[in-house]
């Protein structure tokens, strides 16, 4: 198949996703997913193999062993869940997306917004961060994300209507444009949302993460020096039907040391605390992705 064929086949199963699995029963969807799921992890693809790889590091494993195989067929459920609540979500009532969401710490952020002061929220790839902007949207407080590019066009423009359909100003990941207009909706006293455990630039920063060496973006340090924001680390995770999340203590900007020298301190701390939500909740974080240095030179883990 062509790159071209392929790319078209993905926007039609998207298509496909967003006007039939939302109008499917939503225990038949669940139990859909659910299979969905297990035939990927039976497959053992090399995401289902590199997510293996990051487990390990989680739970502190030198290599695959039962444990991080049973743990990896939970992510996989977990991570299928977000994507059937993906299409299903704008069926959700307000009610449900405020009801069924348990969040803690929240008070210190609206009451950071109320004064007039812009705040970060720097989320890793756990639970159901969408669902999560649209909690965040019918609490009142409407804010601006960014959005990997994909391919084709069309794949990208639906995702970006979807998320602009739960009141979210979404932006295309796009280095420093991106980064300004960011800065103004900050210094206009606005959130700004970024999903940011996964480096996908060449300016990201080393931490340590589980014992070894990840990379992780710049931005949402980068962000809180140059514009005052607060940055608040968020973490997610399912419970039972519904939702769960912590708004974190904001992580401030370091009295001395360089602008580079500040911000990979800052990152370390978001590290930090990605880590613990994560070891919280191994199940619900989605990465099957290559985050961790060893990886991405093409090393063993």
């Amino acid at each position: 198949m062509t790159d071209g064929l392929r790319d078209e086949a993905a926007d039609a199963a998207y298509a496909l996703g967003w006007r039939v699995v939302r109008k499917t029963p939503e225990p038949l969807a669940r139990l859909a997913f659910a299979a969905l799921a297990d035939r990927t992890w039976q497959a053992h693809g090399a995401g289902v193999r590199q997510l293996e790889r990051n487990l390990c590091r989680v739970l502190g494993k030198k290599a695959v062993d039962d444990e991080v195989r049973v743990l990896s067929k939970r992510v996989l459920r977990s991570y299928f869940r977000y994507w059937l609540e993906v299409f299903r979500l704008p069926e959700y009532s307000r009610d449900r997306i405020l009801g069924g969401m348990r969040v803690t710490g929240h008070e210190k952020l609206f009451a950071t917004l109320d004064s007039g002061r812009g705040a970060i929220l720097a989320l890793p790839h756990m639970g159901n961060y969408e669902q999560a902007g649209a909690w965040l949207v019918h609490s009142g407080y409407p804010f601006t994300t960014v959005a990997e590019r994909l391919r084709p066009t069309s794949l990208f423009d639906r995702f970006v209507a979807f998320r602009e359909s739960l009141g979210m100003e979404v932006l295309a990941h796009r280095g420093a444009s991106a980064f300004g207009r960011l800065a103004q909706r900050l210094r206009a006293g606005r959130p700004v949302c970024l999903v940011v455990d996964r480096d996908l630039t060449d300016t990201g920063v080393d931490v340590e993460f589980f014992g070894e060496t990840a990379r992780m973006p710049a931005v949402s340090a980068a962000l809180a020096i140059q514009t005052g924001a607060a940055l608040y680390p968020v973490t997610l995770w399912f419970e039972g039907d519904g939702w769960g999340a912590r708004v974190h203590d904001e992580i401030p900007v370091p009295g001395d040391g360089a602008r580079r020298e500040k911000i990979g301190a800052m990152t370390q701390s978001l590290a930090a605390v990605f880590e613990a939500g994560i070891a919280a909740h191994p199940e619900d974080w989605h990465m099957l992705q290559k985050v961790w240095i060893a990886d991405l030179a093409g090393r063993g883990a």
